[in-house]
């Protein structure tokens, strides 16, 4: 039993990312292109509402069982390293500069030395 709440609280965390980020970036999306109006931006309040939700859980939960907060937070970074540059080119159609390029790598390997040292 200790095994599967460990992998709930990792998805939750992993799906709390997802949606936290992909709300972010809609609505970054929409309000650029459509302009300054608040009332459209609603629908990715509550998506980042439901993604703290699963975030927190995920937190609570995998600290419960894993003993070790820096894991945890791993994780949390780990997927914000995968999923924010995929949905950001799949949504932006573009792709990172250089310097983003390389604060991306930085940032990964800081996340793997996290977990493995």
């Amino acid at each position: 039993m200790t095994l599967m709440l460990k992998i709930v609280a990792v998805a939750a965390l992993f799906l709390g990312e997802v949606l936290s980020i992909f709300a972010e970036l809609i609505a970054s999306r929409q309000f650029g292109k459509a302009g300054s109006d608040l009332a459209m931006l609603w629908p990715m309040f509550l998506l980042a509402c439901l993604g703290g939700i699963l975030l927190v859980f995920g937190y609570a939960l995998g600290y419960m069982h894993l003993k070790n907060i820096w894991i945890i937070v791993a994780i949390s970074v780990g997927a914000i390293l995968v999923v924010e540059p995929i949905l950001t080119v799949l949504l932006f159609r573009d792709v990172p500069t250089a310097g983003s390029l390389i604060g991306l790598v930085l940032g990964t390997l800081g996340v793997l030395a996290a977990i493995f040292l």
